[in-house]
């Protein structure tokens, strides 16, 4: 993850921005998630909706801890080991984490020094632009997985492009974190190019889903 840092141009976005409105984005796609449609494939292709769920709820406890140098558990188990598991009171713990990661990474101290996430030890900066990219790009699987209007707020989008465009091939965060770039017009819309850069298709929807 340290490359990612290394290979930042000097114009690149301040490494501290504000999470709070990407996690407010995400927040307001979850009245839109019926019950029922759970079992839903979404643009991540190993999660249906309730796995995503399961995957924000968690990502955003990690970095919520990651931002307080809370290490443990939480913080050192890597992503992949096993599929989320969406706990019964989801829709009252995932807003409460959002809030929560939101705050944490307000304070100048959360961008501090160094931190894990994933069971990775990383710069504390790189950590908060990986948890902002986070909540970016699986907002977007989450409303198109929902088919829903998804509105990330234009700074953060900024942070995730110049983030994601900063990751090349031989970046150990290819093929983990996100997958190969798939290729979109460089006029395209900003978020289209940030779901692009992050390996996805902008054109997913669930009907084209396996």
């Amino acid at each position: 993850m340290e490359s990612t840092v290394q290979n930042q141009s000097p114009d690149a976005p301040a490494p501290r921005p504000d999470l709070r409105p990407a996690a407010d984005a995400v927040l307001r796609l979850l009245d839109g998630v019926a019950d029922g449609g759970l079992g839903e494939p979404t643009p991540c292709p190993d999660y249906a909706v309730r796995e995503l769920l399961g995957h924000l709820v968690g990502l955003a406890t990690t970095f919520r801890d990651a931002g307080l140098k809370r290490l443990g558990a939480t913080t050192d188990t890597a992503p992949d080991s096993a599929l989320p598991v969406l706990d019964p009171d989801w829709r009252t713990a995932l807003p409460d984490r959002l809030a929560e990661l939101g705050e944490v990474w307000a304070g100048s101290e959360a961008w501090e020094g160094t931190t894990r996430a994933g069971g990775v030890t990383l710069p504390a900066a790189v950590a908060g632009q990986v948890a902002l990219n986070e909540l970016i790009v699986h907002g977007w699987d989450l409303a198109r997985a929902t088919g829903q209007p998804y509105d990330p707020p234009e700074a953060g989008l900024r942070v995730s492009y110049a983030f994601l465009a900063a990751t090349g091939d031989d970046d150990p965060m290819r093929g983990t974190i996100f997958g190969p770039a798939v290729p979109v017009a460089g006029d395209a819309p900003l978020l289209e190019r940030v779901v692009g850069l992050s390996g996805r298709d902008p054109d997913w929807s669930p009907g084209t889903a396996a």
